[in-house]
């Protein structure tokens, strides 16, 4: 699953660390995710998504096999 994390805490000028904080996860889930080695649960995505003020679908996007 492809995700947009990092452009939105460079937006934001934000570290992993206060998203993580935010939404209530370790630093190491928020890294995995940016780097694609992790696939949020739904609540997690929703979290995020609502931290950014963005739909789900603006922040994950479903890769071809997902």
């Amino acid at each position: 699953m492809k995700n947009t994390i990092r452009v939105e805490r460079a937006i934001r000028d934000i570290t992993q660390a206060t998203l993580a904080e935010a939404v209530q996860v370790s630093r190491q889930t928020i890294n995995a995710m940016e780097a694609n080695k992790y696939v949020p649960s739904a609540v997690l995505a929703l979290k995020i998504a609502r931290y950014f003020e963005k739909p789900v679908e603006a922040i994950f996007e479903l890769e071809e096999g997902d």
